[in-house]
């Protein structure tokens, strides 16, 4: 096949950083108006390459070739000069401007005399989000959207570039299933202008309906492309982890206990309505719901983050005041929050990031025992299959899903009694999603009582023994395991009760 026939061709792209080869001699290549979904196990490069295509990265060695034209693509602005526009896993928005401000960074349209033409900035804003059929006001402050809404502003921002060539890194990982329908929607709209998109996924069942080939990396090697038609799940799993799965949802029986948590008449004003519920020792609690539905929200109330207006809280049977996350860890409860970085501090070492809220732990007469915090954390980076290079390696230099890792094996090393998991799965591969639900089936089994916030709903009918269903701030349904499908659970998330 010719060189013109494709958009981007790439050969033998290497690059190395210290302790990690994240990319071995590996070969690309994406055609005109084509999808091609790139899956990997977390740090199987794929992140790596699509941050060497998007000028974020500078390859080690091998040949990037843009249509018929060999190129050096040297940072993010020479990529977008030559057609190339990304969205990243981890949202790259300034939160004190405003959504317009964001879309537009660096190209603000101006009037005659130099100064911002707002009105027009506004509103050529408000077309792309018409193209979502979504409704997110120009105008507002970045810091007061929540992720899926954050996930939408960037995504408008790389298509506003008008690109030929669309670097898509887990761009679902925070939607909704109508949410991403739409966004395939644009998609499909850009490949009938022959943009070429290379769709970077955790979700195999969105392999059959977005893309039309599938490349896999593993270990930093390309295990090859094949048409989407060829791409049954469980070769795609096989070449993804060079073995096969048995059971992509474990979940241990156990006897449930008494309660431990209980929450009446919990009211946020214009969030949270008399929310009312319980969980017991060795229980999985799931609350499914759209966005904007308050899942979010009330999780944060719960940790202390944001403070509630009325309603009262127990823990094993005692009203509790939480006030601040410092109330609640020293109550028990942990958070992994939704936005991974909200939990992590980027530039301390993996180890450190691991034993941060267990603290107490590791002290003497107030000086932290080092060869007791290695041992710990070294426990939890073997338990979890966290790749990274040492103990020391700063959690910034960590891909994506082993970020997301760090911030779980956080919580499980506090051995808190109440776990609040938010999107627990969310950027993480096949493998590490069943890592995750076996180490929930451990804690239960310990005791633990988990709320567990998922947009998944097939991981929620599988794991949790009750679910909850929110809309709108409120409480709109509950089902125990077994007793509802995911058509049940979306009408009460859509319309209520």
């Amino acid at each position: 096949m010719a060189e013109t026939s494709f958009l981007l061709r790439a050969e033998g792209i290497d690059k190395s950083f210290p302790g990690v080869h994240a990319l071995d001699h590996v070969d690309f290549n994406l055609k005109p108006g084509e999808v091609q979904v790139l899956l990997g196990e977390n740090g199987a490069g794929k992140s790596t390459l699509m941050k060497i295509f998007s000028g974020t990265l500078i390859k080690d060695s091998g040949r990037i070739i843009l249509q018929d034209r060999e190129v050096e693509i040297e940072n993010p602005h020479h990529a977008r000069d030559l057609g190339i526009g990304m969205v990243y896993q981890e949202l790259s928005l300034i939160p004190s401007l405003s959504v317009a401000e964001n879309i537009f960074l660096g190209r603000l349209p101006r009037r005659n005399m130099g100064t911002v033409h707002w009105s027009r900035l506004y509103r050529e804003a408000g077309e792309l989000f018409d193209d979502f059929d979504v409704h997110v006001n120009p105008k507002q402050k970045i810091r007061v959207l929540g992720m899926a809404e954050r996930q939408l502003v960037e995504i408008a921002k790389a298509l506003s570039l008008k690109v030929q060539i669309l670097l898509l890194d887990e761009p679902t990982s925070a939607l909704s299933k109508e949410e991403r329908e739409r966004l395939f929607d644009i998609i499909r709209n850009l490949q009938k202008r022959k943009v070429g998109i290379v769709y970077v996924s955790h979700r195999l069942d969105e392999v059959p309906q977005i893309g039309q080939r599938v490349t896999v990396l593993r270990d930093g090697k390309n295990m090859g492309t094949i048409p989407v038609k060829k791409a049954d799940e469980s070769t795609l799993i096989q070449m993804m982890v060079g073995r096969e799965l048995k059971e992509k949802f474990p979940k241990e029986e156990v006897t449930i206990g008494p309660e431990i948590l209980r929450i009446q008449d919990l009211t946020v004003k214009d969030k949270l309505e008399n929310i009312n519920l319980s969980l017991h020792e060795g229980e999985i609690l799931g609350i499914s719901g759209l966005m904007g539905a308050g899942r979010t929200e009330f999780a944060r109330v719960l940790f202390g983050i944001d403070k509630l207006d009325s309603g009262e809280i127990f823990i094993e049977g005692n009203k509790v005041n939480i006030s601040s996350p410092w109330d609640a860890i020293e109550l028990g409860l942990g958070f992994l929050t939704e936005n991974r970085w909200d939990g992590l501090v980027p530039r301390l070492s993996v180890a450190a990031n691991i034993t941060l809220a267990s603290l107490s732990q590791l002290h003497n007469a107030g000086f932290l025992r080092r060869r007791n915090e290695k041992a710990l954390a070294g426990r939890y980076i073997n338990e979890l299959n966290i790749h990274t290079s040492g103990l020391s390696q700063k959690v910034e230099f960590l891909s994506g899903g082993n970020q997301q890792k760090v911030a779980l094996a956080k919580w499980i090393c506090s051995h808190s009694k109440i776990m609040i998991f938010d999107e627990p799965t969310r950027g993480i591969d096949v493998g590490s999603k069943t890592e995750v639900f076996r180490l929930m089936s451990e804690l239960i089994r310990r005791g633990v009582g988990i709320i567990m916030i998922s947009s998944e709903l097939p991981e929620v009918l599988a794991i949790a023994d009750r679910i909850i269903v929110m809309c709108r701030g409120s409480i709109t349904a509950e089902f125990k395991r077994g007793d509802a499908t995911q058509e049940d659970i979306l009408r009460y998330a859509v319309i209520g009760g």
